[in-house]
């Protein structure tokens, strides 16, 4: 994660036979085949989720968030326990009209048991809906040995199987010249579009690939990796590009950060995705986020090329889709929050797609953030 502190799993699931969701579509109308372009994102409403307990237990730290079939999935990255949230959510083309939590269900580990502490450290979660079931990231605990894991889970949050990872993203454990990063590792999350495997992402490059982002223009590409749902086993990876920090931090701090927090595929090969980059000083949050489209078309396979910092190979391609620099001062108190996760949300009235994105307020680790739902229409 970017400047990370701690973060929840937060599942928000919107039943389709709630009346709230009519607000959102048009329910006479046949459902839209998936957008395969997009041109751009028009700013409907914000959302901010207030501080609350479930069962005792703060919401928060909301760092991915999925929709399927009327449901709504958003999962955080704290833990004690892991866990995911259901709610309903709802809006319509002009604005939010209800969002709210309902339940926390928590998830174990696989032999069902609660984690326990610095085990698992969810980031990213989708519904599949070819089995029915839930996957989700997690970044392990690099600096413990932990590895990062791309899991399986039921929605009663039983674990079903952890999926096999390149060895170059497991943990090292016997020097710190190469593999993932500590709070660098899987981040990113999509079901591909044609629906036989999952993509996932690392937020920063492998030690042995790249350094961090810095201020100044670097060689910072990160691996985005191909996982088949048949043979468990990742079959493609490409390498893509990280921008420079946006800004300086102020002052007098110096902490900085920039990574990929989210994927999308939308078409074969093409993705949104998200870099968040960080400084610190800011009283506007010191957060500037940027939505991109990728093509992955005629990058290279990298699964076999041990580091990228040595390597001749061809990046998938960016181009900026959105800054939310755009919208901040449409947003609480200006700020663009610790944006970590998007998914295509229902079909507007007027046959549009929807897309929502959500924040991790850290829990409020080190100053008041917010739990921020922002909600756009895709412009095809």
């Amino acid at each position: 994660m970017i400047a990370k502190i701690t973060y929840f799993i937060l599942v928000i699931i919107l039943c389709t036979n709630c009346s709230s969701s009519s607000n959102t579509s048009d329910d006479t109308q046949p459902p839209v085949e998936p957008v395969n372009t997009i041109s751009n994102l028009e700013y409907i409403d914000e959302f901010i989720i207030p501080v609350q307990n479930i069962d005792g237990v703060p919401i928060g730290g909301f760092s991915g968030i999925d929709y399927k079939n009327g449901n709504w999935y958003i999962i955080s990255d704290g833990s004690d326990p892991i866990r995911y949230y259901t709610a309903d959510i709802s809006y319509n083309q002009d604005q939010f009209t209800n969002v709210s939590i309902h339940t926390m269900i928590e998830i174990k580990d696989a032999l069902g048991n609660s984690f326990s502490e610095n085990q698992v450290d969810p980031e990213a979660i989708r519904f599949d809906t070819s089995t029915g079931n839930l996957i989700y990231t997690s970044e392990g605990a690099i600096a413990n040995g932990i590895n990062p894991a791309l899991l399986e889970i039921t929605t009663d949050g039983n674990q079903l199987q952890s999926f096999t990872l390149p060895n170059h993203l497991a943990a090292n454990t016997v020097d710190d010249l190469s593999g993932p990063r500590h709070n660098g590792a899987l981040e990113a999350l999509s079901i591909s579009f044609d629906t036989n495997a999952y993509w996932i992402g690392m937020e920063l490059p492998l030690i042995e690939d790249g350094p961090e982002p810095t201020i100044t223009e670097t060689e910072s590409p990160v691996r985005v990796t191909r996982i088949d749902k048949s043979t468990k086993q990742a079959e493609r990876q490409f390498a893509y590009e990280l921008d420079p920090v946006d800004r300086a931090p102020a002052l007098g701090t110096t902490f900085t950060i920039n990574g990929l927090v989210e994927i999308l595929e939308y078409d074969e090969n093409k993705f949104l995705a998200i870099e968040r980059s960080f400084s610190s000083g800011y009283l506007d949050g010191g957060n500037t986020v940027k939505i991109y489209k990728v093509d992955a078309t005629n990058a290279t396979n990298t699964l076999t090329t041990t580091v990228l910092s040595a390597g001749t190979y061809t990046k998938a391609t960016k181009t900026l889709l959105f800054e939310f620099e755009d919208i901040r001062n449409q947003l609480t108190n200006g700020i663009v929050d610790n944006i970590e996760g998007i998914t295509f949300g229902p079909t507007l009235i007027d046959g549009s797609k929807s897309l929502v994105v959500v924040s991790d307020n850290n829990f409020n680790a080190f100053l008041p953030q917010l739990n921020q739902l922002i909600v756009f229409r895709v412009v095809p």
